[in-house]
């Protein structure tokens, strides 16, 4: 190596120096920036001369080193959509390009962020703090079907009245029931008492009451019989089916049928109960109905349900670990609204950072793979910076020592041509 050849070394030695106290200054001004990945520096070596024995260390190239895998701090956050990712992956984001027709128009084009700030804005739609809008898939709250692929919506959705049409029921009748004369109707014990609804959401009364018909070394009967008056003025009317249990407290009728081996269940299809008549009702006791004996004398329930309800305003939003993000209704209905978008990468360090804190796909990330694979989402978090302060003030106390060893250099070298062009005068 010749001193012209120094002195370009040592020039490359500064220029690579530069370009990591840059990566350095990026890093510390973002150590505040939700889900930053830091860029550190690797420096490689180009050889000279490649002849054994005659190999010296030539000039320097400096190159960035991504640190996607490496996940920040993650801390709890007071909005209920804001999410972290435990685990690989990135959430998929797009950019708002405009509004058309009073609609929010979005680029085609996907980025992926570990950035998860996501807030509802004025229409509803999930946006970062970079200006990204998380995509993945809305659903019916009803039936649990997407209803479309893109910006996630969450809006303000109202849930329709569902009339009942089933009341799941499971308890245990005692083998001696504990009655009196003076109850409605006489020597009854209390059965299920539930609220269900019409399909236009008002309330309905169910109450019933169990009665022991017959009891016996081999079994016993009882029947069911539901109110089927108006409010205060009670009509009690007996359930078309009876019930029958072995000696063992074992439900023997009704049963099971051959198509539904698994499901028992008393059609109540057109009875009246509180002055309103289903068109459409099931009574279900595939859970269990027993009769076994019991010190109180009265029905233990196991089990008692509907699935009607008034209709209901979003009160709430949760995002879950599986990454749906749930709303909670006013009249106590959990529905599904929608799914966030994640994608995975064989090589999540071969993205091309934008100026947006996203990344883009290239031919050496591979494409983005969608679904969690194994991570989790939490709701109400976000990821930090991985940018450790500590860290990057060591490193930049060791960048400035190397800059200043690369100027010592090129002064020494300067300093040996002055004296070889001395030598000649």
């Amino acid at each position: 190596m010749d001193l012209f050849t120094a002195l370009q070394t040592s020039v490359s030695g500064l220029q690579a120096q530069s370009y990591a106290i840059s990566n350095i200054s990026g890093n510390i001004a973002n150590s505040q920036t939700t889900g930053y990945k830091r860029v550190d520096t690797s420096f490689v070596d180009m050889m000279s001369e490649t002849t054994p024995k005659r190999e010296v260390a030539g000039s320097v190239l400096a190159q960035s080193q991504l640190t996607n895998t490496i996940a920040g701090n993650v801390v709890a956050s007071s909005v209920p959509t804001n999410m972290s990712i435990s685990g690989t992956g990135f959430f998929t984001v797009v950019q708002k390009t405009g509004d058309a027709n009073g609609a929010a128009t979005f680029g085609g084009t996907n980025a992926y962020t570990r950035r998860g700030d996501f807030a509802p804005t004025a229409d509803g739609y999930l946006m970062n703090g970079a200006g990204g809008y998380l995509t993945g898939n809305n659903l019916d709250p009803l039936t649990g079907q997407v209803t479309s692929s893109g910006p996630v919506v969450i809006g303000n959705p109202v849930l329709p009245a569902q009339p009942t049409t089933t009341v799941t029921y499971a308890a245990n009748l005692p083998a001696t029931p504990t009655t009196s004369a003076s109850t409605t109707p006489p020597n009854s014990i209390a059965g299920p008492s539930i609220t269900a609804y019409t399909p236009s959401g008002a309330p309905v009364a169910i109450n019933m009451r169990w009665t022991q018909l017959t009891s016996t070394a081999t079994g016993s009967t009882w029947k069911l019989s539901y109110d089927s008056g108006t409010t205060g003025n009670p009509t009690w009317t007996d359930v078309a089916t009876p019930f029958a249990f072995d000696a063992t407290g074992k439900l023997t009728s009704p049963s099971a049928s051959a198509a539904a081996p698994n499901t028992v269940t008393v059609d109540l299809s057109g009875d009246t109960f509180s002055g309103y008549t289903f068109p459409n009702l099931t009574l279900d006791i595939s859970g269990g109905l027993t009769q076994y004996a019991d010190a109180s004398g009265a029905v233990t329930t196991g089990t008692l349900s509907q699935n009607g309800n008034t209709s209901g305003t979003l009160t709430s939003v949760a995002v879950g670990t599986d990454g749906k993000i749930s709303g909670t209704f006013s009249n106590g209905s959990v529905k599904t609204l929608a799914t966030v978008g994640i994608a995975q990468f064989a090589n999540p360090d071969g993205l091309k950072a934008d100026s947006k804190g996203n990344y883009l796909q290239t031919a050496d990330s591979g494409p983005p793979l969608a679904g969690l694979d194994g991570s989790t989402i939490t709701g109400a978090s976000n990821e930090q910076s991985n940018t450790d302060i500590a860290t990057e003030f060591s490193k930049m106390i060791v960048t400035q020592q190397a800059y200043s060893a690369n100027t010592r250099v090129m002064s020494t070298a300067q300093t040996m041509m002055s004296d070889l062009l001395n030598v000649i005068r």
